[in-house]
């Protein structure tokens, strides 16, 4: 049998021990305080004892997702400054070949001149960047006006742009370079992406003509006139609704509307 002293601070005690209200007229079992740990000093030591041993005996394990914490904030940051070096590298590596672009040197912009790199180094060494995806797409259209409708393709596809412009553009030519490749379809499809990303009134016409074009060639007349009509209700005022309206009636007969 236990030689434990019952005393005021045994588990004997306790478990009965009442807590009293501080209001006289509040019955004793009624009273429930709303911090019992402050109240009673021994269940407080208790709690921070429990914790105590958790600590210790959990030591090497929170140590560790600590630690894992730590290098996953480093790793990212590190990885943000890396990006960002990669990023300026690539622009001061494309500047010379972005020159050769505008001054129409495609060989030398796509390839280099021996000391800079060109734009087909630069999208695959610094993809990811910004640069380096600004890359793809004067590579794109390079490729496009030197005849490689394939090679366009596969870099347009890589070009991505959040100003809504540029990126119609991109969609444009990818339609130009399905449409060299007899792919009449595709660059149909292209090209409605390209009328209908930030449709306006200065490209989205002229990008549907090109549609109902690639669409006629895809023998897909009901297509063609759908396209039309678009540029027809959308746009009546475009320099391109007449060609639209004679071309209209044409294609509905073809399509035996």
């Amino acid at each position: 049998m236990s030689k434990i002293p019952f005393t005021g601070k045994s588990p004997q005690a306790r478990q009965q021990k009442q807590v009293v209200s501080s209001d006289p007229l509040q019955p004793a079992e009624a009273y429930n305080p709303e911090h019992p740990l402050l109240e009673d000093p021994d269940a407080l030591a208790i709690r921070l004892a429990e914790s105590e041993d958790f600590l210790r005996r959990n030591k090497n394990v929170l140590l560790g997702l600590a630690a894992v914490v730590i290098l996953a904030v480093a790793g990212a940051f590190g990885y943000y400054l890396w990006r960002s070096s990669q990023d300026t590298k690539a622009q001061a590596a494309m500047f010379r070949a972005v020159s050769y672009w505008e001054a129409d040197s495609l060989q030398k912009a796509m390839k280099g001149d021996g000391r800079n790199l060109g734009l087909e180094r630069v999208a695959s060494e610094y993809s990811g960047t910004a640069a380096g995806n600004l890359a793809n797409f004067y590579a794109g259209v390079a490729a496009l006006k030197e005849g490689k409708y394939k090679e366009a393709v596969d870099y347009l596809e890589d070009f991505s742009s959040d100003d809504l412009l540029v990126q119609a553009r991109a969609y444009a030519l990818l339609g130009d370079a399905h449409l060299e490749l007899n792919q009449p379809k595709e660059a149909a499809d292209f090209y409605n992406k390209a009328a209908n990303h930030n449709a306006n009134e200065y490209f989205s016409p002229g990008y549907l003509l090109k549609e109902a074009t690639a669409r006629e060639l895809a023998k897909d007349y009901a297509g063609a006139v759908t396209a039309y009509d678009k540029i027809l209700n959308d746009y009546p005022a475009a320099a391109e609704a007449g060609e639209a309206k004679q071309y209209k009636a044409r294609d509905e007969a073809m399509s035996g509307k």
